[in-house]
């Protein structure tokens, strides 16, 4: 890697080597090689007369052995990629150079290939994401029944379960994951549409022939495996698919910054941190912290992605007609960022999920600090059965709770709401029986029980259908 020019850090830092790989020049020409080929075989087996087979097997014996430094010099030469191309093949198979890209225009491989190359970005987004699903749900499953104070406003609130608040995060993934699955279904091809998306080229080609046009459209869907064309277009597909793509990266970003942005609030509670290795620095001056730094990197990450979606919305706006070219230079940064960056969010996730270090003794000690103060329901009701008055009893656990509550933020103390209670004759009670009926499971409600549902009738079926996606490794550089 070079070091004295720009790198980009999704390279160097965040995002793996497949995705790397999916945004590469290599997958890219390639496929516009593949491209060219299913035209020509399409064009074939609708007039054999245009193609030959002879043609088609010599563009099959060069499709991968691209000559670059051809494709260079003639790209200084003419000044347009796809031409310089058309010319580096041509090349190389002398007999089908004739043939190569006949009726087409550049938007024939260009965009198709984008089309290809987010499909196959958007299958390496759910393979992880089904990943980092199965790293929730089994800490989910692991932690289901353990009580922790639960939070609303970030104040004290009912108590809940570490493995039911896990499947909050849970079910935001699998929005994200049914809305990556209607994406991956609905994707379609451009096709060939010639240069203001009439096909007048191919119908020229054709001899008028409309049906043969209509049906070179699907013989190429059909090649590149996918179940159809758009139906209309300009020369582009609709700009409006890459905002669609878009935001649903920017959704799984949404799910993963929740994520994060509640870890880090654990992490200074000192309940559950990120893993954090034996030899990582916290602080180059503080040498005890132990920062959550993978975290903030995913919500880091995740703030990119969601502003980033904003690139495709305003392309898709701003389109002319049957095309202007002032999407190119933009859709080619921010649609490719935005699946390195998701990728290297969803890497993240993954390792800190299957990493989470928990710490029941802290999360036991906030939860019975706080727990006086909701068990004040349940004595009022025992005071009333033995004969009180509930809304004399009510005010007196107000008082109570209040001067509580000032031991506890004003002096510094711990919280005597129970000697408190027990001492006031009102409530016919003693510290043992209060005691006894403050343990923390029965304040969860259905927590343990929602958490044991979720997971058998919504995650379960969502990890059987996609078994062969487990497994995955993933890798921090940093």
């Amino acid at each position: 890697m070079a070091n004295d020019r720009y790198n980009s850090p999704f390279n160097a830092r965040y995002a793996s080597r497949e995705m790397q790989y999916i945004y590469s020049p290599d997958f890219k020409f390639k496929t516009w090689r593949k491209l060219w080929i299913a035209l020509a075989e399409a064009e074939n087996e609708l007039d054999p007369s245009l193609v030959s087979p002879e043609q088609i097997a010599e563009l099959k014996e060069h499709a991968d052995d691209i000559n670059y430094d051809v494709a260079r010099e003639y790209e200084k030469k003419f000044r347009h990629d796809v031409m310089s191309h058309v010319h580096a093949y041509g090349e190389q198979c002398p007999n089908a150079k004739p043939i190569i890209h006949l009726g087409a225009t550049s938007c024939y491989v260009g965009d198709n290939t984008d089309v290809i190359t987010m499909r196959e970005a958007l299958l390496l987004v759910k393979k992880k994401l089904v990943n980092a699903i199965a790293s929730v749900a089994k800490f989910a499953d692991e932690y289901k029944d353990m009580p922790c104070l639960g939070f609303t406003h970030f104040q004290p609130a009912q108590p809940t379960t570490v493995g039911k608040r896990a499947t909050l995060w849970l079910m935001d993934l699998v929005l994200d994951y049914n809305e990556v699955e209607h994406v991956l279904d609905t994707l379609m091809l451009l096709g060939s549409k010639g240069t203001t998306g009439t096909q007048a080229s191919f119908l020229e080609l054709f001899h008028g022939n409309h049906e043969m046009c209509k049906e070179l459209d699907k013989k190429i869907a059909e090649k590149m495996g996918f179940k159809a064309c758009f139906p209309v277009s300009g020369q582009t597909y609709a700009r409006k698919l890459d905002t669609i793509v878009c935001n649903c990266l920017a959704l799984i970003a949404q799910s993963c910054c929740k994520f994060s942005n509640d870890l880090r609030l654990l992490q200074n509670l000192k309940e559950i941190e990120e893993p954090f290795e034996k030899n990582q620095i916290g602080s180059s001056a503080m040498a005890y912290k132990r920062n959550p730094m993978r975290s903030e990197r995913i919500a880091s990450l995740s703030r990119y992605v969601m502003i980033d979606a904003l690139n495709p919305a305003w392309t898709a706006s701003a389109q002319w007609f049957e095309r202007t070219l002032d999407d190119s230079a933009n859709k080619r940064v921010s649609v490719a960022e935005a699946f390195l960056a998701i990728d290297g969010i969803l890497d993240l996730f993954i390792n800190v999920t299957s990493g989470l270090v928990v710490y029941p003794k802290v999360i036991e000690a906030r939860l019975m600090s706080e727990l006086p103060f909701m068990a004040t329901e349940n004595i009022i009701m025992d005071a009333v059965m033995k004969g009180g008055d509930r809304q004399e009893l009510h005010e007196k656990i107000r008082q109570h709770s209040m001067a509580a509550g000032a031991v506890v933020k004003v002096e510094g103390g711990q919280n005597d709401l129970v000697d408190r209670i027990a001492a006031d004759p009102a409530f016919m009670t003693t510290k043992e029986d209060i005691l006894a009926i403050m343990k923390p499971e029965n304040y969860v409600g259905r927590a343990p029980e929602q958490t044991a549902d979720f997971l058998n009738e919504v995650i379960k079926p969502i990890l059987d259908e996609n078994k062969e996606l487990l497994g995955v490794e993933v890798e921090i550089n940093v």
